[in-house]
């Protein structure tokens, strides 16, 4: 399976004595499954400052992997209760990064569904705010045929 979706993606930054930082995007990407789970993926623009980097959601049962390759190469696993460490490659540089997953839920399926992910995020081993991440996907509608 391999369908063009929609994605509504809702963002939230928070951070400690400072304005949550709220970033909305919609966007056309792939959804795809295999034995593992499924795999939502789409190319980040210039509105996010990612341009020229392909974002892949890879859910499968109890865990989902952002995975991020491009202009940024990064991974971050997402297991409620769980601490993950990877490197965040930029063009400036690399970082070390940590996420604690608070909260993880899909239920994606074939005609979309809904990814809600709530964690605690540290660059460099020190707490960099709170994220919370709301993804809905739905199957792209075909245009009308001309009459």
């Amino acid at each position: 399976m391999n369908k063009e979706v929609i994605i509504s993606i809702r963002g939230t930054q928070s951070y400690e004595d400072i304005e949550d930082d709220v970033i909305e995007l919609v966007t056309s990407g792939t959804l795809s499954q295999d034995e593992t789970g499924y795999q939502l993926s789409y190319k980040e623009s210039e509105l996010t400052g990612l341009e020229g980097t392909t974002t892949t959601f890879q859910v499968e049962h109890g865990r989902i992997t952002l995975v991020r390759l491009g202009q940024i190469n990064s991974q971050m696993v997402f297991e409620e209760g769980q601490k993950h460490i990877s490197m965040y490659e930029t063009p400036y540089g690399a970082m070390t990064v940590g996420v604690a997953a608070r909260r993880v839920r899909s239920n994606l399926g074939e005609t979309g569904g809904n990814i809600e992910i709530n964690y605690a995020l540290e660059i460099d081993h020190a707490i960099a705010g709170e994220n919370y991440f709301y993804i809905h996907v739905r199957t792209a509608e075909r245009p009308l045929p001309k009459s």
